[in-house]
């Protein structure tokens, strides 16, 4: 799933490539895509791109004063760019692509979705906050009034599981399953650490761990074009989907946690005392 840094990162590639330039049309592939219908979607026909922007996961291009086209790739979406737009008529629900936007320079991209579970989400309103997952979402961490004691008071009194409490998007905004992994691996935590219990020590630590993970990730993924931004961020992962590697801290072997719809990796001497964690389909510990 695109998270934080890749977001960012296409946030940035739009900004250089689609600002100033019109929309010239827009095609819907993937009807269930468009939660929204007032205004249509035709109404960017014409429109000028004036700026982009990233909420949480969501990218937003801003067209005119009071138009905003908001899309969440979700778990299996990408935008995929074009110097020259195909030409090819898009069949609805005989293609991945949920959404193509032309530009009137001949550019263009589209929003493609892989499987068969469909969760792209594409609105059209004249206010981000229409969107209601944008309306939910917590602080930015790479904001500056983020500080260490905005954090500190954001763990206070939860008694949620220091992963879940990261991943949750009403808490704090941006972070999924990939970087809650990496972020605990450099704070060198237990993924299952009650986040309303951790002592001033733990809570800088962690700080300091997401500060330096997310914006060492988003400058990595600044300047690349969609197409390299997936293998990039593969390959900065020090544990999250890297199950049976060397840890490159201790050089333990990282081991895995499945839940039904995803996993969650750590290294058990950084980050649980040399204890490996039950897989949850069993629930119980292992002994």
């Amino acid at each position: 799933m695109p998270e934080m840094p890749e977001v960012q990162g296409l946030v940035d590639f739009l900004g250089e490539r689609a600002v100033d330039r019109a929309i010239s049309r827009t095609s819907v592939g993937e009807i269930a895509a468009l939660k929204t219908f007032d205004p249509p979607h035709t109404t960017l026909h014409g429109a000028t791109i004036t700026a982009t922007a990233r909420h949480g996961k969501f990218l937003r291009l801003a067209c005119g004063d009071d138009l905003h086209l908001v899309f969440h790739l979700a778990k299996a979406g990408w935008l995929r760019w074009y110097d020259e737009l195909p030409t090819t008529l898009i069949k609805p629900g005989r293609s991945p692509i949920a959404l193509r936007v032309a530009l009137d320079d001949g550019s263009g991209f589209d929003l493609t979705e892989a499987g068969t579970k469909k969760s792209l989400a594409v609105h059209v309103v004249r206010d981000p906050q229409d969107v209601p997952g944008i309306a939910r979402l917590g602080p930015d961490p790479l904001d500056p009034s983020f500080t260490r004691d905005a954090f500190a008071s954001l763990l206070e009194g939860r008694r949620m599981q220091i992963k879940g409490l990261l991943r949750d998007q009403s808490v704090i905004a941006g972070i999924g399953n990939a970087y809650s992994d990496e972020i605990l691996h450099v704070a060198k935590m237990s993924p299952y650490a009650p986040s309303g219990k951790l002592d001033d020590g733990a809570v800088t630590r962690l700080y300091d761990a997401l500060q330096r993970t997310l914006r060492g990730a988003v400058a990595e993924a600044s300047g690349r074009p969609p197409a390299e931004l997936k293998d990039a961020k593969r390959a900065g992962f020090r544990v999250h989907a890297r199950r049976g590697e060397a840890c490159p801290e201790c050089g333990d072997t990282i081991r895995s946690v499945f839940f039904a719809d995803r996993s969650l990796e750590y290294c058990p001497t950084c980050q649980t005392g040399g204890r490996p964690l039950a897989d949850r389909r069993l629930s119980r510990l292992l002994k």
